[in-house]
């Protein structure tokens, strides 16, 4: 049984009839969440920004060959998607979560207040994934040519590394959020 990294108080997964329970994505779970939700709102979390810092050692590159994606990391803000689970979905999902983002323990579960940024604008708690910088997995801030680097070479369990990143950037822009050094990492990897 794998040990999972949590932050979180026992009350906040679960509860009975928990009805307003929220996972922000930020990554690939943006464009693939993989689980069922009632809602998906544009949303932003303070302190916290979208970085290509983490070395990826199954999904998109193996230990030997690493790859990178995506963490949330110190610092700024970071615009994505807060997706709302019905309380019989909740369970399923944070086990399809600790098992598709936990399975090295790079990431700590955690939450945080995220801002709702259309319809009802207000402020949800949401589960969430941060970056553990005491990982050995942790890659912290790369200059562009070395993660066009490491971003080119990547191929792991869920495919190619190039395409994650720019399944992202895609799905950012067909969004409308701007992500700057991201456009630039994917403007040379189509080049």
């Amino acid at each position: 049984m794998t040990a999972y990294h949590s932050t979180l108080p026992d009350q906040f997964l679960f509860e009975e009839k928990r009805d307003d329970f929220w996972v922000f994505a930020y990554g690939s779970l943006m464009w693939r969440p993989d689980f069922e939700f009632l809602e998906k709102r544009r949303a932003r979390l303070q302190g916290y920004s979208r970085s290509l810092c983490i070395y990826s050692w199954v999904h998109r590159g193996t230990r030997e060959v690493p790859g990178l994606v995506f963490g949330l990391d110190n610092g700024g803000f970071c615009d994505g998607f807060a997706y709302k689970l019905a309380p019989e979905h909740q369970r399923p999902a944070v086990d399809m979560l600790r098992a598709r983002e936990l399975v090295t323990n790079v990431y700590k579960e955690s939450h945080a207040a995220v801002a709702l940024l259309e319809g009802d604008t207000r402020t949800v708690d949401a589960l969430l994934y941060v970056v553990d910088h005491d990982h050995d997995q942790y890659a912290g801030s790369l200059p562009v040519e070395e993660l066009e680097r490491l971003v080119r070479q990547g191929k792991g369990g869920a495919g190619e590394n190039v395409d994650y990143v720019l399944s992202t950037y895609d799905h950012l822009q067909a969004e409308g959020i701007d992500d700057e050094q991201l456009e630039a990492l994917c403007g040379r990897l189509r080049n």
